[in-house]
């Protein structure tokens, strides 16, 4: 058995009011490399061998910030991106309840399954998402860190837990946490959740 270190980027700039972000590409903020700096301490002399992200550029400044203290480079996994929102990208609630009338509540009552305009829902994101995790933490005998998004470690959580993906905003993903994961046999369970470290 070894563990999977399964960790969100760290903060992104948010406008208010909040806007949809997705795979929107955003850098993180000084406070997010602080944070990331703070995980990489954590991880620090945990034995992690591999360090996988998102392609996206949040994600893979957060596991250059892990990787230049562990000595490893990161390698990315493009199924590992956040969500795709489609044409809400970078819009504001009221925005898209204005031009996309009844969408947003129809997206609040299926929430696995709704699809916004050109873009996924978590159900697809789960589905693209299990197999490049799957790939990476399966057969570990050593420790492994992954970095990726909110949405993306609230679709493998709710996998691992048995939960349906409607409940998937019942787990909290703070900016920089840290999931641990135990794996072995081809499965995994919980350790922690949503560490906030420092």
């Amino acid at each position: 058995m070894s563990e999977v270190y399964l960790v969100r980027h760290g903060e992104i700039t948010q406008s208010a009011p909040r806007r949809f972000v997705g795979r929107t590409d955003l850098p993180l903020t000084d406070a997010g490399r602080e944070q990331m700096a703070a995980v990489a301490r954590f991880l620090t002399g945990r034995g992690v061998v591999r360090l996988v992200c998102s392609p996206l550029a949040r994600c893979v400044e957060s596991a250059g910030i892990v990787g230049a203290v562990l000595g490893l480079v990161p390698e990315t996994a493009v199924d590992l991106r956040e969500i795709s929102l489609g044409t809400w990208e970078g819009l504001t609630v009221d925005e898209v309840r204005e031009r996309f009338p009844g969408r947003y509540e129809a997206r609040g009552r299926n929430l696995a399954g709704f699809r916004p305009p050109g873009g996924e829902s978590f159900a697809d994101v789960q589905r693209r998402a299990w197999p490049a995790f799957e790939l990476a933490a399966t057969d570990m005998d050593e420790p492994l860190a992954i970095v990726a998004h909110g949405g993306v470690n609230r679709v493998l959580l709710c996998r691992i837990l048995g939960m349906p993906l409607e409940n998937l905003f019942r787990l909290e993903q703070h900016y920089a946490c840290v999931n641990v994961l135990h794996a072995g046999d081809g499965e995994f369970r919980v350790a922690a959740m949503n560490l906030r470290v420092s």
